[in-house]
């Protein structure tokens, strides 16, 4: 029988140094692959269209809601939130991200991205504020630490 995984298990998290930082208070999160499909229709196979799989990309996007990390315990690893992510987008390298499956005894998807994308809603009322952002992958994702 299949187990089916909740949403809320799978966290998104970027690293500070030798510690990950799970991106705060995630409301939503998400994994987009994609492959280009290089096509071609030759003489040797009249009326056919022949395919191959050609370059991978791909982008995490996540939504949060924006918080506080400033009064962390001594020791704990502080979440990222809008502020952190702020200094993420400035600098000119990928970023190292890490996304537990949520499966229990299954290792992390590991890799490298650029933060492409970095907004923030500060509505009125009785709302919280939220943030939103996009990371555009480079290379490959991996089941292993690329430490």
């Amino acid at each position: 029988m299949s187990t089916f995984i909740k949403g809320d298990a799978i966290i998104l998290s970027v690293k500070d140094g030798d510690a990950y930082r799970p991106i705060a208070c995630l409301t939503s999160n998400s994994l987009s692959r994609t492959k280009n499909v290089m096509e071609a229709q030759t003489k040797c196979a009249p009326g056919q269209i022949l395919r191959q799989g050609g370059t991978q990309s791909y982008e995490l996007s996540f939504e949060g809601n924006y918080i506080d990390t400033t009064t962390a315990i001594t020791g704990e690893v502080t979440k990222a939130s809008h502020d952190f992510l702020m200094g993420v987008m400035d600098g000119t390298t990928n970023s190292t991200w890490r996304m537990d499956t949520g499966i229990s005894g299954t290792p992390y998807y590991y890799g490298t991205a650029v933060l492409s994308d970095l907004s923030a809603d500060f509505a009125a009322g009785d709302e919280f504020a939220t943030f939103s952002g996009t990371m555009s992958g480079s290379g490959l994702i991996v089941t292993v630490d690329p430490v």
